[in-house]
């Protein structure tokens, strides 16, 4: 009798023991997959964005810190050319570089806006077989990079211009890329590329620089809009688009190497949601990268006065962002 009670008192511990462990496993269980990793993140305005005014003389671009601090932006994402371009003129064109850096340092802390990066243009072409072109247009970006560090800036922006053939593309892309980031690593400032046309919105090609600069201070910045691979008339820039990379593969392939990332929108439907790009379908991608720094938001528009647009586009990054932590 006793050893029957004592068999029925072990069996109803061991089943209490096996409901409990069955309970824990699916409370840990359920608790895992009703927790996800919110991310939110920090905005800044591309000065792109602001482009027409200023090429038109109604924008001053020394008041870039100011204008985006009343638009609600945290960060600042200057354009070279915006400062020296002949057909742009402020008050402050004539001036050096220097003069023109020390400015626009004190009004960006007196605004209490961070610099985060600074895009090049006009500084000759980095991919190209001639040596003596792209070792020139090495040299030209480098006050940029120093521009950069005074100012704060983690980044410049970079175009890789040049060869058609893919090859010699890459091949060449690598060793521009590697001298500059040689030179800016000791100044602690990154030199990223944009899918900005050409081989470079080709994203496969792109990573295969990535991956044979192989320096830390090498990277991406992703554009939601610029994978356009060819243009009428073999054009860069203005004429139409006949051959496009598709923009949400391209992303996800350059996402790896992003240090930044560049929320481009050209106009609204209604419901505020850009009409080309599917801003819900790109944030699912960056928030399942790692990537968790600066957003940039460029609103390139057919507007004359870009304001409203801006505002839509940060207002739906803010929506696109906040589906994504659902």
């Amino acid at each position: 009798m006793k050893k029957l009670l004592l068999l029925v008192f072990t069996l109803s511990a061991f089943l209490a023991c096996k409901d409990t462990s069955k309970e824990t496993t699916e409370t840990t269980q359920e608790t895992v997959d009703t927790t996800q990793t919110v991310k939110t993140y920090p905005l800044s305005l591309a000065q792109w964005s602001l482009h027409k005014p200023i090429f038109a003389g109604t924008e001053d671009p020394m008041d870039f810190a100011e204008t985006a601090k009343e638009l609600g932006f945290d960060g600042l994402e200057y354009v070279s050319q915006l400062y020296r371009n002949e057909n742009v003129n402020f008050p402050m064109k004539g001036e050096p570089l220097q003069t023109i850096l020390d400015t626009l340092k004190v009004r960006s802390e007196r605004h209490g806006m961070q610099n985060v990066l600074i895009m090049i243009d006009g500084e000759g072409d980095l991919s190209f077989n001639d040596e003596t072109v792209t070792n020139q247009a090495v040299e030209n970006h480098k006050k940029w990079i120093d521009a950069a560090q005074y100012l704060g800036c983690h980044s410049i922006r970079v175009n890789l211009f040049g060869e058609e053939n893919a090859e010699d593309w890459v091949k060449n892309s690598i060793r521009s890329l590697k001298a500059l980031c040689e030179y800016a690593a000791p100044k602690g400032v990154n030199v990223i590329v944009e899918n900005h046309g050409g081989m470079s919105s080709d994203a496969e090609l792109l990573v295969q620089v990535m991956e044979g600069v192989d320096m830390e201070n090498c990277g991406t910045l992703p554009d939601f809009g610029n994978f356009c691979l060819k243009r009428e008339g073999g054009a860069r820039w203005g004429a139409p688009c006949i051959e496009e990379y598709d923009r949400y593969k391209g992303t996800e392939l350059l996402m790896p190497y992003a240090t930044g990332v560049s929320a481009k929108a050209y106009e609204f439907g209604a419901e505020g949601n850009e009409t080309t790009i599917d801003y819900y379908k790109m944030f699912e991608i960056v928030h399942a990268s790692d990537f968790d720094a600066f957003v940039g938001i460029e609103f390139e528009g057919p507007e004359e006065d870009p304001i409203a647009g801006i505002k839509a586009t940060k207002e739906l990054v803010e929506k696109a962002v906040a589906q994504s932590n659902q």
